[in-house]
């Protein structure tokens, strides 16, 4: 028997990998007058009137600077960004 996705409260619980290899596409289990109003995208588009909240630059910095960063672990994209925004006065 398979566990409720949501608890008495209406919680959902963490997904398990059974319940994902159980799942359906949407076609599969909707009406068809349902799918056939839901918006269609490939995998990993975005939707409308979203943009991008970053700008995609090339940048050359000095290795050890690059890896200064890096050794802080994930985010240091982030971090790099953060630094620059405070030596521009920005932060």
């Amino acid at each position: 028997m398979r566990r409720p996705l949501t608890d008495k409260d209406g919680n959902v619980r963490e997904l398990q990998d059974e319940d994902i290899r159980e799942m359906r596409p949407a076609a599969d289990v909707l009406p068809s007058e349902l799918v056939a109003v839901l918006p269609r995208r490939r995998p990993g588009e975005r939707g409308p009137g979203k943009r991008p909240s970053k700008k995609l630059v090339t940048l050359r910095l000095d290795p050890d600077v690059v890896e200064h960063f890096r050794a802080t672990g994930p985010g240091w994209q982030s971090r790099i960004n953060e630094a620059l925004r405070k030596a521009a006065g920005m932060a």
